[in-house]
């Protein structure tokens, strides 16, 4: 029987799509195409040459890159000798964090980037079992121990051009049964885990995919994501690579900064057919977006949100767009879409369809937004440990607001506590099982027996079906508010909904630990505050000035009570009652945000321990208590 592999799946790609274009890159001259054919002898070469090394089957090679022609090379160039792939996030900054994952994973290798390389100089002489470090760049000066990437695809190829034998035999031994990545969770309450994920978990996530949205093979995407971020690598890599279209990668600067600003710039370039997304992303693109159409007046402002308002109505949530009355709305959306809409299309190339939507929930009005300016925001599901994909919204199957229908051949159970089944309609884990779905996590057996029982996988979310099968997630099972009385609710929703109707609100955190009242850890936008003190001739250095910035913060969130212009979006008892001002955000360099930009909420309420008792007092209920005044006054 033919084996499943990733590198099956890319020999097989080549045969089918060999003058294709695969990779695009800009390296500052434009983006160069390279073909499925001209990939395959850098992968064979590559690979060739760690065998020729002494790379075995089952030895583990970590890799840390920006998006790039030689990561997938590189990825791809491991996979073929057998060996194992660990990816790992450049976002990983701690060199303690950095060294665990390398030692715990027990890599003979590392592939880097130059913007990384500096890491690995600095602690590699604590890692025993690092023989090598493969550079992906040329750089003024290397080390002993480091060989440049392009010698050993180099030496590969001479290789293979005397004798293939060695190299045929070893990537055909491959079993898709064989591990093909671990890929590190970011740690968000202990070390990292690390997730096991086999050839097989990969190819049928990958066809699970390709059934729900089919790719043509004229596709093109931008990566815009990590590409070690398990939804960029196979709703991305894999899946464009299995269809035969082509992927672009960000035109890398010299500061993380200066590649963000270059995103804009090369869609335009690339014109891509869709994009992955988070909801990170897809709030600046709308942020940038509204500025634009600010800037053109009041006149021009107030008649596109009109549009929006109109589309809005018309679009319904997507599945019933244009049903009953709102079909006579048709004619105006579509001249508001030709003064409007197309316009701002043009801006992402003029091509492109659709995001798929990944990582956090989105925002429902974020993607009637997106749906109303023709490119839908289809919002998505999975996890890592299912290689990740769940469920997907797509062109044919949607219904905006849901997390989408699921793949094929994935069986999926919503379950209680006692991981008792429930009924359509009611919430619980979302529990599921198929042949995406992880080995476990690498040297952690208690670990993988807590989250696989009998081959299900225990997601740790909490969410229901509906009568139509669209999956809809709510927030983590077990990061849920408990009231005193002990009922549960999802803190997510409320989160993201006072942070979008608040422009004096970034970040908020929501906490009820089976207490008398919900509380909430709030990060204000500063810009905006010192916007508005100014506006009405007050300052934070006095006590009047901190006392209105802290009442109008309250009437922010009084909005969403009852009588207020939200106030029947959530119960009430779960809207806070007591506010703690903080002068810090959450970011991923305090430890209070994970690499997928979710927030770490053990570590947030741990820290903030002595804030959280606080709110619970008579004193710290009132929001002008001088705690939160404090905080006012030594903003900057």
């Amino acid at each position: 029987m033919k084996q499943r592999t990733l590198p099956m799946l890319f020999e097989e790609s080549v045969e089918k799509f060999s003058n294709n274009i695969l990779m695009l890159e800009n390296r500052g001259e434009g983006y160069v195409g390279t073909t499925y054919n001209e990939m395959q002898k850098l992968i064979h070469g590559i690979a060739a040459g760690l065998i020729n090394y002494g790379i075995k089957k089952g030895d583990r090679i970590a890799l840390i890159s920006e998006g790039r022609n030689y990561w997938v090379v590189s990825e791809l160039g491991v996979l073929f000798t057998g060996a194992i792939n660990v990816p790992i996030s450049t976002k990983v900054e701690e060199l303690s964090d950095l060294k665990f994952r390398l030692a715990h994973s027990g890599c003979r290798l590392v592939i880097v980037s130059q913007n990384h390389i500096s890491k690995i100089r600095k602690i590699k002489n604590d890692l025993p079992d690092l023989e090598k470090t493969i550079l992906l760049d040329k750089i003024d000066q290397i080390d002993s121990d480091e060989i440049l990437i392009d010698d050993i695809i180099k030496n590969g190829i001479k290789i293979l051009s005397s004798s293939r034998k060695e190299f045929d035999e070893r990537w055909q031994s491959i079993s898709e049964n064989d591990f093909a990545n671990i890929c590190y969770t970011s740690g968000t309450t202990a070390d990292p885990k690390g997730v096991i994920l086999t050839h097989r978990n990969y190819t049928a996530n990958i066809e699970q995919s390709s059934a729900l949205l089919p790719i043509p093979e004229y596709y093109t995407s931008l990566l815009m994501l990590p590409w070690d971020h398990a939804f960029a690598h196979t709703a991305g890599i894999y899946t464009l690579m299995k269809n035969g279209a082509s992927m672009a990668s960000v035109q890398q600067g010299k500061t993380p900064l200066e590649t963000l600003k270059n995103v804009s710039k090369n869609i335009k370039e690339i014109r891509p057919t869709f994009l992955l997304s988070v909801p990170a992303l897809a709030k600046n693109f709308r942020k940038n977006i509204e500025k634009g159409i600010h800037e053109k007046g009041k006149a021009i402002e107030k008649l596109f949100n009109n549009a929006l308002k109109i589309a809005y109505t018309y679009n319904a949530d997507g599945w019933n767009k244009g049903n009953g009355k709102n079909i006579f709305l048709k004619p105006i959306y579509k001249l508001y879409d030709k003064i409007f809409f197309s316009k701002i299309r043009d801006g992402f190339g003029g091509r492109l369809e659709f995001f798929i939507g990944g990582g956090a929930l989105l925002d429902i009005e974020l993607q009637h937004f997106f749906y109303a300016i023709g490119i839908p925001m289809f919002q998505g599901y999975g996890l890592t440990e299912a290689a990740p994909v769940i469920s997907a919204n797509v062109p044919a199957k949607h219904k905006l607001g849901s997390s989408g229908f699921i793949v094929k051949d994935l069986q999926i159970r919503i379950c209680n506590e006692d991981g008792k089944e429930l009924p359509v309609g009611e919430k619980g884990e979302i529990v599921v099982k198929g042949e995406n779905v992880m080995v476990g996590y690498w040297k952690n057996e208690q670990a993988s027996k807590e989250t696989i029982k009998n081959g299900w996988l225990y997601t740790g979310d909490l969410g229901y079906l509906d009568e139509d099968g669209f999956l809809y997630v709510l927030g983590r099972f077990k990061s849920l508010l408990i009231s005193g009385d002990g009922e549960k609710y999802s803190p997510e929703g409320i989160e993201e909904a006072l942070t979008e109707s608040s422009e004096f609100i970034d970040q908020v955190m929501l906490y009820n630990n089976q207490s008398p009242y919900t509380i909430a850890l709030i990060v204000p936008n500063k810009e905006n505050l010192f916007k508005w003190l100014k506006e009405n001739n007050l300052s934070h250095h006095t006590e009047e000035g901190q006392t209105a910035v802290l009442r109008m913060i309250e009437d922010e969130i009084a909005k969403f009570r009852y009588g207020g212009i939200y106030g029947n979006q959530f119960p009430e008892r779960w809207t806070p009652s007591a506010i703690a001002i903080l002068g810090e955000a959450f970011t991923e360099q305090n430890k209070f945000m994970n690499s997928t930009l979710k927030i770490v909420r053990t570590k947030i309420t741990e820290f903030y321990k002595n804030r959280i008792d606080y709110l619970y007092t008579q004193e710290g209920k009132n929001i002008c208590n001088h705690q939160n005044r404090t905080i006012i006054s030594r903003l900057e």
